[in-house]
């Protein structure tokens, strides 16, 4: 295997106590979850390397059992080309929940140098999309464990998969959900292991890098800079976001003194100016609605590439820059897009999956949030949306799986799980929870989902239960039609409405990857 050459060496901080978060992290992995896999994880060093993972009912290889992330570090050198590869060195903190001989990380797309386990050269092989690590001593359950990989990181797509590095028009940024991150650096890749981060990248003078979170720092020398930036909660690795390129980054306040820095090709700075200025009010609003923004700092990143989707990447939500300069697209319904992605910040970022079959409560809340913006804020009726969403329901589960159990994806097409049950079908779910229990009680549930489960992770069953809880009735019968059942049940409080005969061609699915939103509508929505 051919070596890559060395990426600086980054200054590591001393490695962290056990903190109370990690502890929740590791009882948020079911035992079903983990019991196979736990199983194959303890092998001893001399039988063949295998990909593990999780169990995940529709990734199942996504993750990897035996510890739980507490940090990364991350340190990317481009090269000033986004064609060539980036040297790279990622460095993990994890808490061991069982003893290894072997540490399995999830990489696929990259050369690897050299690995270290504690400071000490461990041997390493890939197997599947696994990246297999032998350190010379074994790690015994409980204990702190640092490993170092250089290697790199290659932003040319990799055949016949999605996602990871996407090359834009001056540089390169982001599109990791669903399972792509590790097509750009070694992790556990899976939402229900959220940790923190730190990103530092270099690039050559005339560029600027921005990540995740906040700025720690910036350093300057020969001809290139190198940018810093923290997060302050824990972050799902699907959510990480480096942008590089020519680009301005634009600072202003949002409520309570929140930072807001937006991230805009240069040449296109004045163009996109009068959106930007909407992002403080549209944050004002989601407050209104669920309680205080949950992370350090937002923004938008507009970058110049076509995706045919936007994704919100945590506290630096992904923009396509077309969706602003092209005017086939209506003011209202850019808006509307806009707060779709700044919802996810709560619903899918803060509250994350535990599991990719809770997708619905990350696609469902941002859709339905969304259409209640245009409903108030453009007179876009969100009832008109919710019936025809009611019209369509049948198909969509037909096509893609009840909301809550979703079919899995076909093979090499991964974001195939973003299908029209999951955005406007799981937006109607929650239109009918408002209608069975009432709009107080619902309000309530939406308030308590957020605060209840921040910086962590929750299931479908979290929500069933809380949304009991609150409404104080049994809500059982309720949710298993509607999240499970292959029909759509009634609609509470409009016997009137009815399915669409199967016959009626069925509407394009969102096109391109994931949590965002696809540039095409779903019902109602841009019509």
């Amino acid at each position: 295997m051919p070596h890559a050459p060395h990426a600086p060496h980054a200054s590591y901080a001393p490695r962290p106590t056990r903190p109370g978060a990690a502890r929740t992290r590791r009882r948020r992995t079911s035992a079903a979850l983990l019991a196979s896999a736990v199983s194959v994880c303890l092998v001893a060093a001399s039988a063949p390397a295998v990909p593990l993972g999780i169990g995940d009912r529709l990734f199942p290889y996504l993750g990897n059992p035996g510890y739980d992330v507490a940090a990364y570090d991350l340190s990317f050198v481009y090269p000033g080309s986004n064609s060539e590869p980036l040297r790279a060195v990622t460095t993990i903190d994890a808490w061991t929940t069982a003893d290894l001989d072997r540490i399995n990380l999830d990489f696929a797309h990259g050369t690897v140098e050299s690995v270290d386990v504690d400071g000490d050269p461990a041997r390493f092989r890939t197997a599947g999309e696994d990246l297999v690590i032998t350190p010379e001593d074994s790690v015994s359950d409980g204990k702190w464990v640092r490993i170092t990989v250089r290697h790199t990181s290659d932003p040319v797509p990799a055949d016949g998969r999605e996602g990871g590095w996407v090359r834009t028009g001056d540089g390169l940024a982001m599109a990791n959900q669903a399972d792509a991150a590790h097509l750009v650096f070694p992790c556990n890749d899976h939402p229900s292991d959220k940790a923190m981060f730190t990103v530092r990248v270099t690039a050559p003078d005339g560029y600027t890098a921005v990540a995740n979170g906040l700025p720690a720092g910036t350093r300057r020398a020969g001809g290139s800079t190198t940018w810093t930036y923290r997060t302050h909660h824990p972050m799902a690795t699907e959510l990480t976001q480096v942008s590089i390129g020519r680009s301005t980054v634009l600072h202003r306040t949002g409520p309570h003194g929140l930072p807001i820095r937006d991230v805009v090709p240069t040449q296109f700075r004045a163009a996109l100016e009068s959106w930007l200025e909407k992002t403080p009010a549209q944050i004002e609003w989601m407050e209104s609605k669920v309680g205080r923004y949950p992370f350090e700092a937002y923004g938008l990143l507009m970058a110049d590439a076509t995706t045919g989707f936007e994704l919100e990447t945590q506290t630096l939500s992904l923009f396509e820059r077309e969706l602003f300069t092209e005017p086939v697209y209506p003011p209202w319904y850019v808006e509307s897009i806009m707060v779709h992605e700044l919802a996810h910040q709560w619903f899918g970022n803060s509250v994350g999956p535990r599991t990719w079959s809770d997708l619905w409560l990350n696609e469902g809340h941002a859709t339905w949030y969304e259409a209640l913006y245009a409903e108030e804020k453009a007179g876009k009726p969100l009832r008109d949306r919710m019936k025809a969403a009611y019209g369509a329901s049948d198909r969509w589960r037909a096509a893609g799986g009840p909301p809550a159990l979703p079919k899995a994806p076909e093979a090499g097409r991964k974001i195939g799980i973003f299908r029209p049950v999951v955005y406007d079908g799981s937006a109607l779910v929650l239109y009918a929870l408002r209608q069975e229990i009432g709009h107080p009680a619902f309000e309530r549930l939406e308030r308590e989902w957020v605060g209840r489960h921040q910086d962590d992770t929750a299931t479908t069953e979290d929500f069933v239960r809380l949304a009991a809880e609150i409404s104080g009735r049994d809500l059982d019968g309720f949710f298993q039609g509607w999240l499970y059942g292959e029909k759509t049940p009634p609609m509470p409080g409009h016997p009137d409405w009815k399915p669409e005969s199967p016959a009626k061609p069925e509407p394009a699915a969102r096109p391109g990857s994931a949590g965002g939103v696809g540039r095409a509508a779903s019902a109602g929505s841009a019509a």
